[in-house]
């Protein structure tokens, strides 16, 4: 089933101080009877002490401090400084400077041996983990993240495993500040993946998900602008599914022809907040205003 929401604080500008964590922490934490395999969040517009911010994980709990370390150090050789570093268990976060080209960073990161690469972002990070928001909160610090947009998920495994790796948001690898969260299924999706993997492209699970997130980067960095690349995307995906898209300036959302999915919208002159359903926007708006239930084929952007 699933659930999706996402927050945009409209008059902050690129950098903000906005309470994202905490607020998508609640939006997520009522809708978690649509699922609580997994949850996840992406936090966007931090004020980053470098150039990047890394996230890497490593699937091996036991090994777990030596295969970081070693992917760290890929990233060193890579031409990556680290400014500061954040272990926690199986999970790294790194703050670094680097002057060169995204793929060959998250190339070198990737060619350790037990590791998945979470996100690199200029301005945004991916905090993903199995169990409910809340719990993830106690672990994570969420709360305590502060931006100016972001989304998150609570999810119920259909497709794919149950692991940190398969839960939301992805992140389209090697691109910066572009993830995505998905409620639904693409009916075309191994298609689509070969003709990405036949252009280069590498995916690092089997959820049709991640397909979405590199498709809407690959536009992007082909020139699209961020509405263009959603509405190109109801005629070229294939499904049910309705998802929501941060980037590094911008948030929005995708619906297809059928509108199975639900989503509700609340808007105010300082706020847009989506979520799959009522009961997690009502923690956000501290005022009674009216709702929004986009319809089929429908799509909508706000950029900083």
């Amino acid at each position: 089933m699933c659930g999706v929401g996402g927050i945009l604080y409209k008059k902050i500008g690129n950098q903000g101080t906005s309470p994202v964590g905490k607020d998508l922490v609640k939006m997520l934490e009522s809708m978690t009877h649509r699922g609580q395999d997994s949850s996840g969040f992406t936090v966007v517009g931090e004020d980053i002490d470098g150039d990047l911010v890394v996230r890497i994980w490593t699937d091996d709990p036991a090994q777990a401090a030596d295969v970081l370390s070693l992917a760290e150090e890929a990233l060193q050789k890579a031409g990556g400084v680290v400014r500061t570093r954040s272990a926690l268990g199986q999970f790294l976060r790194l703050t670094i400077d680097y002057e060169g080209e995204i793929p060959a960073l998250a190339e070198a990161i990737l060619n350790t041996q037990g590791v998945a690469l979470h996100s690199i972002g200029e301005t945004s990070e991916v905090i993903k983990d199995v169990g409910t928001p809340v719990a993830m909160d106690s672990i994570h610090s969420l709360s305590q993240m502060r931006g100016t947009h972001g989304i998150g998920h609570v999810r119920m495994a259909t497709e794919s495993r149950v692991d940190v790796n398969h839960a939301h948001p992805f992140w389209a690898y090697p691109f910066t500040d572009v993830t995505v969260v998905h409620n639904g299924q693409l009916t075309n999706y191994h298609k689509l993946k070969r003709m990405y993997e036949d252009q280069g492209h590498r995916f690092q699970t089997g959820n049709d998900s991640e397909l979405i997130a590199v498709y809407l980067a690959d536009k992007l960095a082909s020139g699209d602008t961020l509405d263009h690349a959603l509405r190109s995307s109801l005629s070229d995906l294939d499904g049910t599914f309705t998802y929501l898209v941060s980037t590094k300036d911008g948030l929005g959302y995708a619906k297809d022809q059928w509108s199975a999915k639900p989503l509700v919208t609340m808007e105010t002159d300082d706020i847009i907040a989506i979520a799959s359903e009522e009961i997690a926007l009502r923690g956000v708006f501290d005022q009674e205003i009216d709702r929004m239930e986009p319809q089929n084929s429908e799509v909508m952007t706000w950029l900083l």
